[in-house]
């Protein structure tokens, strides 16, 4: 199985519901996101799939939340704890943006993760639905 990486940053404030510290007030983080892709072929060219198009997609998925506050985004503006900006939250909804992007390349690319990074030693994973 191959497997590739690439990361992107974007900068975006947000306020954490239900949460008894710090983090119910307003504040911003650098958020740094990591996408995983797998496959056990290669194309012609011996690769999975290019870099520069894993980044694109990355970037183009994550461009709506550059900037913003994130309790303003849907879904992160209706109730409920699946909607709390949350950096776990934030990595399943990347995580099920790009993942049907991706089915349109050859050889089939899964998206096997999504980490998030709130800060340099804070992360979440979002893996997806097991089988």
């Amino acid at each position: 199985m191959y497997e590739l990486r690439v990361r992107s940053t974007f900068a975006a404030a947000h306020r954490l519901h239900n949460y008894p510290d710090k983090c119910q007030r307003l504040h911003g983080h650098t958020w740094e996101v990591e996408i995983v892709v797998a496959s056990p072929e290669l194309n012609d060219a011996g690769m999975l799939v290019d870099f520069s198009v894993l980044k694109r997609e990355l970037r183009e998925v994550t461009a709506v939340f550059d900037h913003c506050l994130l309790n303003d985004l849907p879904p992160f503006n209706r109730g409920g704890p699946e909607n709390n900006p949350t950096a776990e939250n934030l990595a399943r909804l990347i995580f099920d943006a790009l993942s049907p992007r991706l089915a349109k390349y050859r050889p089939p690319v899964k998206l096997t993760g999504v980490t998030v990074w709130e800060s340099p030693v804070a992360a979440a994973a979002y893996r997806g639905p097991q089988p």
